[in-house]
């Protein structure tokens, strides 16, 4: 009998550790529901909006919810990454072309040290609001697995249009002038 158990118990051991990698695996899989409904042009709620993220200098916490009423460029970046270096002067340039216009860019650092952060801001002289996603909850409601990636937010919270990589005219004209009026465009 005790020779039938032991190999039982392992053969259930086994089993259980099994299920647990396949439910692991599972559970951090390659959401991209967003990409999809924006594609479907669905305009789905921009997710996470009413998380507070702690502004990086200073105190106090912003969260798209605070914002809602104005259009949104949402951006994550971090100091480390070669794209997000690039994007930056046209991250700069267009805040001061839309925020006449009642819009604003959000930026959001994740997985980044805020004194990293700190400096790439001033050397880049990124000149609008930037947040922190300390513990990474809000990048993984955007189903964010690399950077940079924007999100267009409209007045009413609904996330319009997006990119994963980096942004170029072309798609911010498409993106904003629709919303914004010919403005809101880069020529």
């Amino acid at each position: 009998m005790r020779r039938f158990v032991i190999p039982a118990i392992a053969i259930l051991v086994a089993t259980g550790f099994t299920a647990l990698i396949v439910f692991g695996v599972a559970q951090t899989g390659d959401d991209r529901s967003l990409d999809q409904a924006v594609a479907a042009t669905k305009l789905p709620m921009a997710p996470a909006a009413e998380m507070k993220l702690p502004l990086l200098k200073g105190n106090g916490t912003v969260s798209l919810d605070s914002l809602r009423g104005k259009v949104v460029i949402l951006n994550l970046w971090a100091s480390w990454c070669p794209p997000c270096r690039e994007e930056a002067p046209t991250m700069a340039s267009l805040h001061k072309r839309i925020s006449a216009l009642g819009a604003t860019v959000l930026g959001v650092t994740w997985n980044d040290a805020a004194p990293d952060s700190n400096n790439f801001i001033a050397r880049t002289g990124l000149n609008y609001t930037q947040a922190r996603d300390v513990g990474g909850a809000f990048a993984k409601a955007y189903g964010t697995k690399g950077l940079p990636e924007t999100f267009i937010i409209n007045a009413e919270g609904r996330v319009t249009a997006m990119r994963r990589g980096a942004i170029d005219d072309a798609f911010l004209d498409a993106a904003l002038v629709p919303l914004l009026g010919p403005k809101a465009g880069s020529k």
